[in-house]
């Protein structure tokens, strides 16, 4: 994620306007990318680099002539497996790792888009 901020020549590449939203404030940005991801009493971080990997991986998609950004599952499934997984294509299939809720088996991708479908959570986040 920090790398494809910062190369224009990445498919992932959000331009300039995101090039400094993670730089680091220490000299050590091991130990510093560390506290920012297990720091349990402030997700700021958590939720920057997941969102900032998303709007890249959505770019990519956009980029190669395919648009994801309403397909959730297919969203949520490219977040489980990696910028490496991704290859944009017509149409992509919904996977990801497996979870089994009870005795039903459920994909990661899968679990994620029939949540976002249940409205479970319009209150608290209304979609625009």
């Amino acid at each position: 994620v920090e790398e494809n901020l910062k190369n224009p020549n990445s498919s992932y590449y959000l331009g300039k306007t995101y090039e400094n939203k993670l730089d680091f404030k220490t000299e050590n940005p091991d130990e510093e990318r560390y506290a920012r991801l297990t720091d349990y009493k402030d997700r700021y971080y958590s939720y920057l680099y997941t969102a900032l990997y998303l709007k890249q991986i959505e770019t990519s998609w956009k980029k190669a002539g395919f648009t994801i950004s309403e397909k959730i599952g297919v969203l949520a499934t490219l977040y489980n497996i990696g910028f490496t997984k991704s290859v944009p294509k017509e149409n992509p299939s919904i996977g990801g790792a497996k979870i089994d809720i009870g005795t039903t088996s459920y994909s990661f991708g899968g679990l994620a888009d029939e949540f976002y479908k249940s409205g479970e959570l319009l209150q608290t986040f209304p979609r625009n």
